[in-house]
């Protein structure tokens, strides 16, 4: 479960780690009377459960609170990476000094937990580690042991911190494993954490992602929108969102890999993992479309179904079905190869949707396709 920014901001607050100053709007009314309590500046982040917020326009910094309310208006209602914006995290804007990086995360080759730190904020952690390897610090922790004084000495000599924000950073450290191990996280990540020209030492943006077992017995809830992710677990679905605009929709994870690695191949880019497993029926494929229709951006559907148990003749009808009642605008490739696949290619041909038995051709025609939308 991946909480929203202010969910782990408030979070944080519980645990004694410092954050900006900062109240949730969800009008343009709302955000302007939060940045005239802020001072007139302030920073409008969108509150969606998408990673790259900054780089996609959701993360704005205003000046004023006129400037806020116009700002607030175009961000509320808009999609970012094909969420819908529907709240603000309307924070104090920070002079920063410095941007470092500290997580804590789950290490499960060897059973336990570890701290990474970096002097080099502000940027993914695979970047950092891709391009400048030395400057990450990794310290395993031995759940049984739990959080030492010496690691968070170590990490702060790291940081090359002192004074008050060497204090600041033992207390986050010490906030941040709590909060971390308190509610079974797969991640507890402070990405930049900043020290600012009064050397306060801040949590300028909070990730934390919690087990779903472990929400699930603690009985943790969350008042939240499902994204799709979310509705295609409960669905019997294995969905992973990407930034393309080709949507995928394969029986088996291997073929789904096979798909998007074809689509990437000929120049497309794919929306999303989507695995229906074997044996789906009609019933069960148009709920796949219904759900992969509901990501902004998606051009072609583009299904790879190679049927065994599953029967071709029912992905055809649950195609066809979905396709008539959401599929206004987008355009279906389907590659229909094994059982009854001449019933289903039947089906398709009389509805006035194209087939391939190449698994090639079919990619091809798919990137062709989002091309020309």
């Amino acid at each position: 479960m991946k909480l929203y920014e202010h969910e782990a901001v408030e979070l944080f607050r519980r645990y004694g780690i410092d954050v900006p100053r900062s109240f949730v709007a969800s009008t343009p009314e709302e955000v302007r009377r939060a940045v005239e309590e802020l001072g007139g500046r302030a920073v409008l982040k969108a509150q969606v459960l998408v990673g790259g917020r900054g780089k996609a326009g959701g993360i704005r910094p205003v000046s004023s609170p006129e400037e806020a309310e116009v700002v607030a208006k175009a961000m509320l209602g808009s999609t970012l990476k094909g969420e819908v914006i529907r709240k603000l995290l309307v924070a104090e804007l920070v002079n920063v000094r410095r941007e470092l990086y500290v997580s804590l995360t789950n290490d499960r080759t060897n059973r336990g937990h570890t701290i990474l730190a970096s002097p080099m904020g502000g940027v993914d952690i695979e970047e950092i580690a891709s391009k400048h390897p030395e400057s990450i610090l990794r310290i395993p922790i031995d759940p049984l042991v739990g959080l030492r004084s010496y690691h968070v000495r170590k990490v702060v000599r790291f940081l090359g911190l002192e004074g008050d924000a060497s204090s600041a950073c033992e207390r986050i450290l010490t906030g941040l494993y709590a909060l971390y191990t308190d509610y079974g996280c797969e991640i507890a990540e402070i990405n930049p954490l900043v020290v600012d020209d009064g050397n306060r030492l801040l949590a300028l943006d909070a990730k934390v992602i919690i087990d779903d077992n472990f929400a699930r017995v603690r009985g943790l809830v969350f008042e939240r929108e499902k994204g799709l992710e979310e509705m295609a677990r409960d669905l019997g679905f294995s969905y992973v969102e990407l930034d393309g605009e080709i949507g995928v929709i394969c029986n088996g994870a291997g073929l789904t890999m096979a798909t998007m690695d074809l689509v990437k191949h000929y120049g497309g880019r794919p929306a999303n993992f989507l695995d229906i497993g074997g044996g789906a029926n009609a019933e069960r494929v148009e709920k796949a479309v219904r759900l992969l229709l509901q990501k902004e951006g998606v051009k072609v559907v583009f299904v790879n179904v190679l049927g065994g148990i599953t029967r071709c003749d029912e992905v055809a009808l649950g195609l066809v079905r979905a396709m008539r009642d959401v599929g206004r605008g987008v355009r279906l490739v389907v590659r229909l190869v094994g059982t009854r696949e001449e019933e289903g290619q039947r089906i398709l041909r009389e509805n006035g949707y194209e087939f391939f038995r190449s698994m090639e051709e079919a990619a091809r025609r798919a990137v062709e396709l989002a091309s020309l939308s």
